[in-house]
């Protein structure tokens, strides 16, 4: 009878600390985070639809890289490795081959420092007008306002401007002062850290040998004019970076570029840039495509 009285007072001990332990968890368990909540409604809803399609690895695409489909296969936009010059625009055609054609639409320009002043002396809304018409006629597109433009480029920024002559003086002087320009640039650059490897050496015999002090920078101006890659000539668009900064300060600057062109094609070799400095043609080597395998 004791036995008995005694395993019944066991168990209603065992049971009293087991309900215990259940209102502690009860008390202490972790409430539902409502985001939580809503983001698996979200979930279920969607494992729900009917009309859903599974999402596989092959669905996701990058869509910051342009692709192009051809014949239901993508393929990276092959304009990514053209460079179209200024006014123009790559555009891939029928075939999926990259063209460069003329730039449609020119953005508005409302700010008046926008404008420029092309060598026909004209005021342009844009350096992208002045581009994009130089484009038009190249291609005769009957855009175009006359043969004139095909050759069109841009003298300076701003409006046009009346520009005192220059005088002979100053033109027979120019070739010295813009050797020695060009020269100072070039060492300036080169004390900033700013020339690459193969132009720093060529800056540094310049330095150490007034023979090809002027020789020197003329081959790196000119080679960085170039246009990639290197053919040899200068455009008189590609003469921008000298023409433009200066035209400010040196009247002169525009007259002298075009005289460098003595055949009149438009384009300056160097042989005529040599001339043009009054530099021994000799002395200046085409290294340009050296250079640039080099670098």
């Amino acid at each position: 009878m004791r036995l008995l009285l005694l395993t019944v007072l066991v168990v209603l001990l065992a049971s009293d600390i087991y309900a215990e332990k259940v209102r502690k968890h009860k008390k202490y368990r972790k409430r539902p985070n409502p985001l939580e909540e809503e983001s698996r409604e979200v979930v279920d809803s969607e494992e729900k639809a009917p009309d859903a399609p599974p999402l596989v690895a092959d669905d996701v695409i990058d869509n910051r890289v342009p692709l192009i489909g051809i014949n239901n296969v993508l393929l990276l936009d092959p304009c990514l490795q053209v460079r179209c010059g200024a006014g123009r625009i790559c555009e891939v055609d029928s075939e999926g081959e990259p063209q460069c054609v003329c730039i449609p639409n020119c953005p508005v320009e409302k700010d008046s420092r926008r404008k420029v002043c092309s060598n026909h002396n004209e005021t342009w809304s844009s350096d992208c007008a002045v581009y994009q018409q130089r484009c038009l006629c190249d291609k005769g597109d009957p855009q175009c306002k006359g043969e004139q433009y095909k050759h069109v480029h841009i003298e300076y920024y701003g409006e046009c401007r009346d520009m005192p002559e220059c005088t002979k003086e100053e033109m027979s002087d120019f070739p010295r002062r813009m050797r020695d320009w060009l020269f100072n640039i070039m060492r300036d650059l080169a004390d900033r850290q700013e020339l690459t490897p193969h132009y720093l050496t060529m800056e540094r015999e310049a330095e150490s040998n007034m023979t090809r002090r002027w020789t020197n920078a003329a081959i790196w101006k000119f080679c960085e004019l170039d246009g990639h890659p290197p053919d040899r000539s200068v455009s008189r668009h590609e003469l921008f970076p000298i023409r433009a900064p200066l035209m400010a300060l040196e009247h002169c600057i525009a007259p002298f570029l075009n005289s460098c062109d003595s055949d009149n094609n438009h384009r300056i070799t160097i042989k005529e840039w040599a001339k043009c400095l009054q530099l021994e043609e000799d002395e200046i080597e085409d290294r340009c495509e050296e250079i640039a395998e080099e670098e």
